[in-house]
Parts: C-alpha cells; structure tokens; sequence
C-alpha cells in the first residue's frame, strides 16, 4: 500500500476520517436532538437520535479495522 506524506496508508486515513467526522456530528446532533424536542418535534427528535446512533456504530466499526490494522505492514509507518 502506497503511504502519503502523513505517514498513514490510504485506508487508515480514510477509516481515522470517517470515525473523526462520525464522532463529531454525533456531538452536533445532540444540539440537533434538543432543537426538535424544543419545538416540540418528537419524529424530528427521534430522527437525529437515530441518525446519532448510526454514526456512533460507524464509528466503533471504524476504530474496529483501525485496531486491526494497527502493528501490520498494511497500516504504515504511523501505526507500526
């Protein structure tokens, strides 16, 4: 696997990019959660909720094959 100037093979970057953005819209959909509840939109609220809960789990699968990954030739100097 070819490593780019961060020290991390693509596939790495890319998981350690989707778990980043993952964790933080789960920490925006919580205000996204509160705004519907406040207007009284509990589909709405429930909605972001769920939306939450997927992005929780994508992460966790992310932070998964990153571990995997970690300490073999496929993850790059940074993780080795």
């Amino acid at each position: 696997m070819a490593t780019g100037e961060t020290g991390f093979d693509d596939v790495t970057y890319d998981l350690i990019s989707v778990q980043y953005h993952a964790l933080k819209a789960g920490h925006d959909y919580g205000q996204y959660v509160r705004d519907a509840d406040n207007a009284g939109r509990q589909d709405i609220a429930d909605f972001f909720r769920r939306v939450m809960d997927e992005d929780s789990a994508r992460a966790k699968q992310c932070h998964e094959y990153i571990k995997e990954l970690s300490g073999t030739s496929a993850s790059g100097p940074a993780l080795t």
